[in-house]
């Protein structure tokens, strides 16, 4: 059975992934910080949880340890935004959290599980960057630091694994309306939250970005997507969205 690895599989796009990829025939292990929810999901889609905070590289190593020799897809997922200040006067604390997790944690678990994608003879290695990560917008510059930082070293990993067995994706969404993205983003501040989406028909949810990350990981071997950019049809541009 194929196997693949879900990183931030407790909610939004991961755990919509993670049932997805179980539907296409995978066995996922499940990642995340919160237990009950990943060893709720797991048993549902018949995977197997791992609890793990991706900035702590002894819990990496113990997810590689579970993973085993041989795997087939990890999808980097764990990420998010903190705050929406100025650059002038944003928290540098807020600007580690987001480098943190989005940068650092993805390259860890990386490192970990690269052996096992290249033992798999066919592997594939797919990052959820953001539109963040090829744009800025005001009161988004740590966030978007962040995810500059994601599509380098996709590209970068990209060009040292080429020769090796490994296909390299990035996944980079625009508005995409899930439980807690936007509620982390603004502190648990609910309102907040719902404006950003506000009058916009159909912003992307986590199904439309798990159904993109499986057709990706479902296409022929010698098949490279490298980059894939999903915007809901109301939202242009990070700054032009159709409001009704």
């Amino acid at each position: 059975m194929l196997t693949a690895v879900v990183t931030g599989a407790s909610s939004g796009i991961g755990a919509a992934t993670a049932r997805a990829l179980a539907k296409a025939g995978y066995h996922v292990f499940c990642v995340a910080r919160r237990t009950e929810r990943i060893e709720a999901l797991a048993a549902e889609i018949s995977g197997t949880a791992v609890t793990c905070d991706v900035t702590d590289e002894a819990q990496v190593a113990a997810l590689a340890e579970a993973v085993g020799p041989s795997l087939d897809l990890l999808l980097n997922n764990a990420g998010g935004a903190v705050g929406t200040d100025h650059v002038a006067s944003s928290s540098p604390d807020d600007w580690r959290h987001m480098y943190e997790v989005n940068v650092i944690g993805t390259l860890l678990v990386t490192r970990a599980l690269l052996p096992a994608l290249v033992a798999s003879g066919a592997g594939t290695l797919i990052n959820l960057g953001s539109t963040a990560g090829h744009i800025t917008y005001e009161g988004g510059g740590g966030y978007t630091a962040a995810k500059h930082g994601v599509t380098a070293m996709t590209e970068t990993l990209r060009l040292e694994l080429n020769g090796q067995p490994v296909r390299v994706t990035e996944i980079a969404p625009g508005m995409v309306r899930t439980d807690e993205f936007s509620l982390n983003r603004f502190a648990g501040d609910q309102a907040k939250a719902d404006a950003i989406y506000a009058g916009v028909r159909e912003p992307l949810v986590a199904e439309d970005i798990a159904d993109a990350i499986v057709w990706v990981a479902t296409r022929p071997q010698h098949v490279n997507v490298d980059l894939m950019v999903l915007k809901p049809i109301a939202q242009a541009a990070a700054h032009k969205v159709h409001r009704e």
